[in-house]
């Protein structure tokens, strides 16, 4: 009894928040959310087929690449220090100056680790990769900076969790060790019910219609929680109408969370229901 009046308090108050939070960002942005399991959808909300650059989220894809050509061994090698004479572009925290790791590269979202490993591929590698991957719409010609950074590689919340299936059936033409390797590096904490979240963030500016870079924020969290044989992967992307007045790149980690919360909460009930 007392199981159950814990979860309709538990998913009154997660309804409230939900609500206080589209209402205040729902103005803004153009938001998404889209959850999958086994190619079912759970839950979708927005457009999930409009694609924009992956940022960051595309170091899921780099890590699968770095450990598949043997650059990447595991979680805490190879440790590399930060190059000189690195553009403060590339370095824009301080827990970033320090060495990092597969593991905390993943983590503290360092860029000059993605240059190196990058660097190391080569171009025609990475080109490779991306096509057996068919991420996104695979171009790599971006003029600006790399391809993945608010440039011309482009993929949807669709796309995400599509690539993000494969990923944890292991279905991508890589090893299998890549797909495990990758997998822990992406952990990031348990969540209620004893489900475990993966993820990685990603941020970054859009680009206008010329393809050139605008100061309008837009903002990825993408991954799968875990529990037992159970994975659901998920996409969530927040994009700003206008420029706002303050930079604020975890916003789609917000909305997914939220959504995460209430969709394990509906999960759990149904179980205790069944018992």
């Amino acid at each position: 009894m007392m199981n159950k009046q814990f979860y309709t308090y538990f998913s009154l108050l997660l309804l409230a928040f939900g609500l206080f939070f589209s209402s205040k960002v729902a103005a803004k942005t153009n938001l998404c959310f889209l959850a999958k399991e086994n190619g079912q959808i759970l839950k979708k909300i927005g457009d999930t087929g409009t694609p924009y650059s992956p940022e960051s989220t595309f170091k899921i894809a780099l890590s699968l690449m770095g450990f598949d050509y043997g650059i990447l061994k595991n979680e805490s090698e190879p440790s590399w220090s930060l190059p000189d004479k690195v553009d403060l572009y590339i370095v824009l925290r301080n827990v970033c100056k320090k060495d990092q790791t597969p593991r905390t590269w993943i983590r503290d979202n360092c860029f000059w680790y993605s240059k190196i490993l990058t660097t190391q591929l080569g171009m025609e590698k990475l080109q490779d990769y991306v096509t057996k991957f068919s991420y996104g719409n695979m171009n790599l010609s971006g003029k600006f900076r790399e391809p993945w950074v608010s440039s011309s590689l482009r993929i949807s919340a669709e796309g995400q969790t599509e690539f993000l299936q494969k990923l944890v059936d292991k279905r991508l033409p890589l090893s299998e060790e890549s797909h495990t390797k990758t997998k822990e590096i992406m952990f990031i904490q348990e969540m209620v019910g004893g489900w475990k979240l993966y993820g990685k963030t990603g941020y970054g500016c859009l680009c206008d219609k010329n393809g050139d870079t605008t100061e309008v924020q837009h903002n990825w969290f993408v991954g799968y929680i875990e529990k037992g044989t159970r994975q659901i992967v998920f996409a969530s992307h927040v994009a700003d109408s206008y420029k706002q007045a303050a930079f604020s790149p975890f916003r789609s980690k917000d909305n997914a969370l939220m959504h995460l919360w209430n969709l394990i909460d509906e999960l759990e009930k149904a179980k205790n229901d069944d018992e």
